[in-house]
């Protein structure tokens, strides 16, 4: 099937003014008498606080109020899973740099000044940072329901007698720490009241329409009473999901009734925003002679924390992809999430899954030498094809492109075997190749997951795009304005996209899950069709010809011949609302998902799945411990590409982002505060990256698009671990790996050689 505007490299939307620094980021947006907003934060990590004395603070020249977790009108919780965070700490803390008090005033000097004068009489309690400690008896509870988050199990066959019977069984170990998202825009908002009471809420955020939900709740108001957009967002990764000034921003404007502003510093963005939640993954994988994988067990820790935010989400999908893309009919998985005294860990580009593909992946690897196999060949083997089934029993009919992304890899990987790691280096050097595979469930883990968007045509033929689909940098404004454009026959830079914006869009859901292109794509092509509907009910009247004859082509309808003539859409657009026909129309999608059963996790808990391969090439310097990623080949299946350029920047994004989670990231409580103290990746850092575009086309999907944000990231840190490992000849399990880590395997190695 041909496309006009779909698989078409077009100039993203809002590119020029952001080229030109037109778009205002949270940070750009201010009003001269807008009051200025600091947050005390504690410097406890788990304390029950007796006092909190604003007195002194209060007769600072410039403060005009201050705000504790009395003037909460509403709700003093949020969370977006679980409500078990205070806006403002009532009883106690439970991390450094929990909040504690809002102070409002005139300017920023006379803010910092009240924050260093508020005065909070704490009773330290004792802290818990290991969550296998946090989970022993007689471990002192962080929260009164003890420090178990949520525990799934996952049961799929029978292990012990697939084990039994396997020619290799392996057992490992794996962790991987805490991450900072490192977005370059810290966070950051602006509010006023609206000249008809409607508190007003400018913001970097990832969901709108969630902060608009929290914010009531916290507040005690309707949702006509709060609108929340989302500024211009340098960046999310993940963290813009919970709630960061948005609370602070709509207390302090229910109480002073004036214009205020939140801005984080870089310092306090690390202290008190979101982490990727650090993993223990205890994995068994068993396997016959001819490398087929027949059982899996895992035991998985999750330290989510002082607070739940995506914990429950994460424990989840860890579970689900604990196999990865491979068939395997015995699954055993037990995955915990835990409350610690550590920072809040929330969702980060793949929610648990980039962890688990570290851990699965380097057990394939391990297999592979184990059984003397080839590490393409084995994953050839147990691949999942059409017809095959995942962890959860889910069986997949269509899309399944994870074999084509392997073959595609294929000559990349013969090559280098033949020729880059037959050219050793000299010295203290080491090439190394490795390979990292996934798959990745499009959308949240079975539950409903709904998205809107509406299409507006006025009698002048304009087309307006409402969708709630918050952009942050991924492109998905002009994604779906391009769906928009291929059913409507119209150029998509034509179309007036409204986004983000709670007074004129309805929900799309969280920009989150590699999910707006799939399912605000449908719902947005369906809202697309309902208007080209009327339109060529209108073309069938004017043309007299069956409107399943009617033909869309440039801006016009045409009927099927000569004869019959045509009428442009602007000219049809007129007619319908002369007749009063309404041209506004919403579209609606929810993928068709399964709630997994709470005791054996077996269901569908995905409508399609995202899958890929990797392959790395590595110099290792075994003197000084420095990797180097010479190259990365990714292949990905994409369902279908909407925008090529787009989808590559997305993998190669990725790549950037695997390549600081391998071998530099590593957030430390109380040790890493600023930018300086902590390591990602630069373009210096950069590897070639030759991106793979594989097209499986999924069914329900629009135009037979998935999804690649999380996935491009998947398969990164498991294919260079294992390039490392083919370099050294000794795995690392535990991330990151650093000049140290890999320093140690080295001068042994030249021990090994004297």
């Amino acid at each position: 099937m041909g496309f006009k505007w779909i698989n078409k490299n077009i100039p993203k939307i809002g590119a020029r003014d952001l080229a030109r620094g037109c778009k205002a980021f949270s940070d750009d947006i201010h009003n001269r008498d807008a009051l200025v907003l600091k947050v005390l934060r504690s410097n406890r990590p788990h304390a029950r606080i007796l006092d909190v004395a604003v007195a002194v603070a209060l007769k600072t020249p410039g403060v005009v109020g201050i705000l504790t977790c009395k003037d909460v009108p509403g709700k003093n919780r949020h969370g977006l899973i679980n409500k078990d965070q205070p806006l403002l700490s009532e009883d106690r803390v439970r991390f450094v740099g929990e909040s504690v008090a809002l102070v409002a005033a005139e300017d920023e000097k006379a803010a910092q000044t009240a924050i260093g004068a508020i005065r909070v009489t704490y009773e330290d309690l004792p802290p818990i940072f290991d969550p296998k400690k946090a989970l022993e008896d007689g471990a002192p509870f962080i929260h009164h329901k003890g420090n178990l988050l949520f525990r799934r199990t996952l049961r799929k066959g029978d292990v012990t007698q697939a084990f039994a019977r396997c020619h290799v069984v392996l057992k490992r170990s794996y962790s991987t720490p805490p991450l900072e998202h490192s977005y370059l825009e810290p966070d950051a908002g602006l509010g006023y009241v609206d000249q008809d009471g409607t508190l007003v809420i400018y913001a970097s955020t990832q969901n709108p329409h969630y902060d608009q939900k929290e914010v009531c709740e916290i507040l005690g108001l309707e949702d006509d009473e709060v609108r929340v957009v989302q500024a211009a967002t340098g960046g999310g990764f993940g963290s813009k999901l919970d709630l960061t000034v948005q609370g602070f921003i709509g207390v302090a404007l229910y109480h002073f009734r004036r214009p205020v502003r939140l801005v984080f510093s870089r310092e306090e963005a690390f202290l008190a925003t979101t982490k990727r939640h650090p993993l223990k993954i205890e994995m068994e994988t068993g396997a016959m002679r001819d490398g087929r994988v027949v059982a899996v067990r895992a035991r998985v820790v999750c330290d989510t924390g002082a607070y739940a935010s995506y914990g429950v989400a994460v424990v989840t999908r860890a579970a689900v992809h604990v196999t990865g893309p491979y068939q395997v009919d015995n699954v055993e998985v037990e995955s915990l999430g835990v409350y610690t005294n550590n920072p809040v860990a929330g969702a980060m580009r793949g929610f648990g899954t980039p962890q688990m593909a570290f851990a699965s992946e380097s057990q394939m690897d391990i297999l592979a030498h184990e059984l003397g196999m080839d590490p393409l060949e084995i994953r050839k083997i147990n691949a999942l094809r059409p017809g095959g089934t995942t962890a959860t029993g889910q069986e997949l009919s269509e899309s399944v492109g994870f074999l084509k992304t392997l073959n595609a890899i294929e000559p990349h990987y013969r090559r280098a075997r033949a020729q880059w790691k037959g050219n050793e280096l000299p010295g203290c050097y080491k090439k190394g190749i490795g390979l990292g595979a996934m798959m990745y469930g499009i959308g949240n883990t079975g539950v409903q997951n709904p998205s809107n968007g509406r299409v507006e045509m006025d009698e002048k033929g304009k087309i307006t795009l409402f969708t709630g689909a918050a952009d942050i940098g991924q492109g998905a404004s002009t994604v779906l304005a391009q769906i928009v454009a291929e059913v409507l026959d119209v150029d998509p830079h034509k179309i007036r996209v409204v986004a983000a914006d709670t007074r004129w869009t309805a929900s799309a859901g969280a920009t989150s899950a590699s999910r707006q292109t799939y399912i605000s794509g449908n719902a947005v092509k369906e809202a697309a069709q309902k208007v080209l509907d009327v339109l060529l009910c209108e073309a069938a009247d004017v043309l007299k010809a069956p409107r399943t004859d009617l033909v869309l082509k440039d801006g016009y309808v045409m009927g099927p011949g000569d004869s019959f003539g045509k009428v442009s859409l602007k000219e049809l657009a007129k007619k319908a609302h002369r007749k009063g026909r309404s041209l506004s129309w919403q579209g609606y999608f929810d993928p068709e998902t399964t709630l997994l059963n709470l005791d054996t996790g077996q269901g569908d808990p995905y409508a399609t799945y995202a899958f890929g391969c990797q392959l790395a090439l590595v110099e290792v310097d075994e003197l000084t411990g420095d990797v180097c990623v010479s190259e990365i080949v990714a292949a990905h299946d994409v369902g279908k590409a909407i925008h090529p350029q787009n989808v590559e920047g997305q993998i190669e994004g990725g790549v950037a982002m695997g390549l600081g989670f391998a071998l530099m990231e590593k957030y430390i409580p109380g040790a890493t505060h600023t930018m300086g103290e902590y390591h990602i990746p630069t373009c210096l850092d950069m590897p070639r990256v030759t991106t793979i575009i594989i097209e499986d086309p999924e069914p329900t999907g629009p135009f037979g698009a998935k999804g690649v944000g999380e996935p491009a990231l998947l398969p990164t840190v498991p294919a260079i671990l294992n390039a490392i490992t083919d370099a050294l000849g000794e795995r690392i399990y535990d991330l990151p790996a650093n000049p140290e880590r890999v320093r140690e395997i080295g001068i042994r190695s030249l021990k090994s050689k004297d």
